[in-house]
């Protein structure tokens, strides 16, 4: 299917590698002109080049931090310089730290607010000029399977997801009669470096080794396995397509049926 993303403008935030470089990756393979966006420029390098090297289509990339606001003002104003119009922005970030409530401070809470959540409030801010000049647009939060069931020991990104989630309903509602759809998705587990670091600290605290514990968490996914960046990828590819014109305000997730919760 031609989900009619050819030379679409596209920035991915957090896409020097895991599953926002797998979206990237899979926006190149439509033809789409991607604007990769992360902290490391060795990364985002690395990231380029593979993407070029399996698509033909060489995406640009901004260095720069999430939680800095000048930088987001940056790498969307380079994106529309040089693309135009930004037709879809995917929001990724990686989560805070895992702990339980009593670990952390206010100090801790503040800074998962800025990274998870309001870091997707300001980006959201910096393209919708671009996207109301254009008169559409489509709107990729990436959130987490705790939107539908909370995970122990993830606190700080239960909470901050389901503010995700509120901004995601609210916003569609908003901005549904310009023509501009947003959706939140969420991963289950999804084979990435970090869900291998919660894994690793899950296995550490009931004294298996990481592979013992991969191996029962999933044997209790129907599908029987961990998920694949290429697999949530194309789910946020249509969900950011003009082929998709009328799924907005929606969360799903892309668990294997892990999660039986409506």
């Amino acid at each position: 299917m031609d989900l009619g993303l050819k030379d679409k403008a596209i920035l991915v935030m957090a896409s020097g590698g895991g599953i926002g470089r797998g979206i990237a990756m899979e926006f190149a393979r439509e033809g789409s002109n991607v604007m990769l966006f992360g902290r490391s420029e060795e990364n985002l390098k690395s990231a380029a080049e593979a993407i070029y090297k399996e698509t033909g289509r060489k995406p640009l990339f901004t260095v720069g931090s999430i939680i800095n606001p000048e930088d987001i003002e940056k790498v969307v104003a380079q994106t529309e310089n040089v693309y135009g119009p930004i037709f879809g922005l995917i929001n990724n970030t990686g989560g805070p730290p895992p702990g339980d409530f009593d670990k952390f401070d206010d100090r801790a809470w503040q800074e998962a607010f800025e990274l998870t959540l309001l870091s997707y409030v300001r980006t959201i801010r910096a393209v919708m000029p671009s996207m109301e000049k254009a008169q559409t647009g489509r709107i990729l939060n990436n959130a987490s399977s705790s939107i539908k069931r909370v995970i122990d020991n993830l606190i700080l990104s239960n909470v901050m997801r389901m503010g995700v989630l509120g901004l995601t309903k609210s916003i569609a509602r908003e901005f549904g009669s310009r023509d501009i759809l947003v959706n939140c998705i969420g991963a289950g587990k999804i084979d990435t470096s970090r869900v291998g670091v919660i894994d690793a600290n899950k296995a550490a605290k009931q004294g298996l080794s990481k592979e013992e514990l991969q191996a029962r968490e999933a044997a209790a996914i129907p599908l029987g396995r961990y998920g694949t960046t290429e697999e949530f990828a194309r789910l946020a590819v249509w969900l950011c397509s003009p082929v998709n014109s009328y799924v907005s305000g929606q969360n799903i997730l892309v668990d294997g049926a892990a999660i039986s919760a409506y």
